[in-house]
């Protein structure tokens, strides 16, 4: 068994008519992922299974769509790549709070930096599958637009290390 952690992109959780945790956790069971748990109302989702990452992917973005009547994005880390994501985090010493990594299927395009417009104080650094941005000033008030990051979803860094403490913290 593995430790993963999957992230949902663009989809409504918690409250009326939306996709709740307890959901959440009652798809990933029924999928047969082991030890389902969630983290904050946004669409994270800690367990152990013995599939694939592109298996898990596949298996929850199918099973999302039937329940949410259009494709949901879902993004999959292993614990040991949560873990690799906050020790290579370039702006470790920034608020964690004001700093995401956002999360890709692929390693984020050459040209991302060349492409990403709207930049006044914001930083921009490229990982594995992930691209890291430090707001100084907040995200609310960012005009940031990087086309790379699309059909990715942004977690901040106090979310990327509870989950790669949860995933890490694990029984196997």
């Amino acid at each position: 068994m593995h430790h993963y952690a999957a992230l949902l992109r663009a989809v409504n959780v918690g409250g009326t008519g939306k996709l709740s945790m307890a959901e959440l956790r009652a798809m990933c069971e029924q999928l047969g992922f082991a030890t389902v748990r969630t983290y904050i109302a946004s669409g994270n989702v800690v367990f152990e299974s013995a599939l694939s990452e592109a298996n898990i992917k596949a298996a929850l973005e199918r099973t999302l769509k039937a329940y949410a009547g259009k494709p949901v994005g879902v993004l999959v880390r292993t614990g040991k790549e949560l873990a690799a994501i906050v020790d290579a985090n370039p702006f470790a010493s920034a608020q964690p709070d004001r700093t995401v990594a956002i999360f890709l299927d692929a390693a984020p395009p050459a040209n991302t930096l060349a492409t990403a417009s709207g930049i006044n104080t914001e930083e921009i650094a490229l990982g594995t599958r992930e691209i890291y941005v430090h707001y100084p000033d907040g995200i609310a008030r960012s005009k940031l637009k990087i086309p790379a990051a699309q059909m990715g979803t942004a977690r901040n860094m106090n979310t990327v290390a509870r989950l790669a403490e949860w995933t890490a913290s694990r029984p196997a």
